[in-house]
């Protein structure tokens, strides 16, 4: 029994291993070899014969080698995500069609070979003609049978024949934005700013501390320029700062940023704390008539019946007090970096 049982252990050990290494080897397509460096993808597929891309290389790739194969076209799913992909080598196939497309994903790709194939003309790839063809332009070229499909000014001239001078760029140019703002401390607020440039440019926020804003849990820089801050706060009092920035250069426009501080109770006193913007229209001090006794502070707040969804909260409000026209409670959550009006 003894040495049947170092024999089943033995076995199930080898069909661990056995396991283990098919996992490991499966995300490498076959034929190809796959290298780790520097924390980096490899995939390196240089003829072996394929005939199509291999559907199954990992998307992380940062370099893809399908050089000297037999590829006859590529597709858009051919390299759809693949977000990480620098370095991609069709070389030496016989690609004869690229589905328009097909390289939209390649977010961060530096390097592109296609040559020795067999293209006659790539579909959906439009040639805009600014500052950011130069490199194409000065390549050595025999043919001219490209033509610039934008800007209007070179629209349907032939690419090779343009001369460099005439490949410009736009600066950017502020069209739209919020000049001043007026918001209830803990609500959201949205700061427009749009421009033109070419190419498009790329919207940026400072803060009135000169801090660059992101998006982060309580802050949204969108893709059309807007900032949102989701629940504002008195330190977003100030001047916000839009940049639009392109190749060509940037333009910049200011926010004025005004809050409505909300009342704060002073910690153990139960006294309201005066807002340092002064622009709120809900708080002021009890007026107390000459020889009137002075009356005693307000109770603190007290919180009881704590469960996971819900509270208790009370406090005493005195008689004498001018009549409230809203109550506000603010809370926050260990992972909050100031109170939160919810």
């Amino acid at each position: 029994v003894p040495m049947y049982d170092s024999t089943m252990d033995h076995i199930i050990y080898c069909l661990l291993v056995l396991g283990a290494t098919v996992m490991i080897t499966h995300a490498c397509p076959k034929y190809c070899v796959c290298q780790n460096l520097s924390e980096s993808l490899g995939t390196l597929c240089p003829s072996k014969g394929l005939l199509f891309v291999p559907p199954d290389i990992e998307r992380s790739t940062v370099e893809l080698r399908l050089g000297g194969n037999y590829i006859l076209r590529i597709t858009q799913q051919d390299f759809a995500n693949m977000t990480d992909l620098v370095d991609l080598t069709l070389s030496r196939n016989t690609i004869s069609y690229i589905q328009p497309f097909s390289f939209g994903d390649l977010e961060t790709l530096r390097s592109l070979h296609l040559d020795n194939n067999r293209l006659m003309e790539l579909g959906g790839n439009p040639l805009h003609c600014n500052c950011e063809m130069l490199w194409l332009r000065r390549l050595e070229r025999d043919d001219d049978l490209e033509t610039c499909a934008s800007p209007p000014t070179l629209k349907g001239r032939y690419f090779w024949k343009i001369k460099d001078e005439e490949f410009l760029c736009q600066p950017p140019l502020i069209t739209q934005h919020t000049h001043r703002m007026l918001v209830l401390e803990g609500q959201t607020a949205s700061l427009r700013c749009e421009a033109t440039g070419d190419p498009s440019p790329t919207i940026h926020w400072i803060s009135p501390d000169d801090r660059l804003l992101g998006n982060t849990s309580r802050t949204a820089v969108f893709s059309n320029g807007t900032l949102s801050i989701t629940i504002t706060t008195s330190k977003d009092y100030g001047t916000f700062t839009c940049i639009a920035a392109n190749v060509a250069g940037e333009s910049t426009a200011s926010v004025e940023v005004s809050i409505v501080q909300l009342p704060h109770l002073s910690n153990g006193t139960g006294q309201p704390a005066q807002p340092k913007s002064r622009l709120s229209d809900i708080t002021g001090t009890t007026r107390i008539s000459k020889g009137a006794p002075k009356s005693q502070p307000e109770k603190a707040v007290s919180v009881s019946e704590v469960t996971a969804v819900s509270a208790l909260v009370k406090w005493m409000v005195s008689k004498s007090a001018p009549k409230v026209k809203m109550y506000q409670l603010q809370y926050n959550c260990s992972d909050d970096e100031v109170l939160i009006y919810r």
